[in-house]
């Protein structure tokens, strides 16, 4: 799906999380911060460089969700973003994380 500019744009809403985790890419591995998700997608803080480029295939590792398949959309400024691999059962096991544990990140807000 595509705006009027030509960009690519978000499928599904995405909810906002705070899951530790690691992403892995060939033998490269990152420490990683789960900071938005959606039933197709998810976006992740890294703690260190990883040098996957868009359309590389790498597996997150979380705690609460197990082992995600999915490719690489963007990967820019600390943070990269992935899509699920369709023929994965990742898109089963966020499902289920969704029905089960997840709880909306409410930003802090200090006046």
């Amino acid at each position: 799906m595509s705006n009027n500019l030509g960009m690519d744009v978000r499928k599904s809403p995405r909810s906002r999380c705070r899951l530790d985790s690691k992403i892995h890419y060939f033998r490269q591995q990152a420490d990683a911060r789960v900071i938005n998700i959606s039933r197709t997608g998810l976006a992740l803080e890294l703690a260190t460089k990883l040098t996957a480029a868009a359309g590389s295939q790498v597996i997150i590792e979380n705690e609460d969700i197990g082992h995600l398949e999915g490719v690489v959309r963007w990967n820019y400024g600390g943070r990269i973003g992935i899509m699920f691999r369709p023929n994965s059962n990742s898109i089963a096991k966020v499902a289920a994380y969704f029905r089960n544990f997840h709880q909306e990140v409410r930003p802090v807000l200090r006046g």
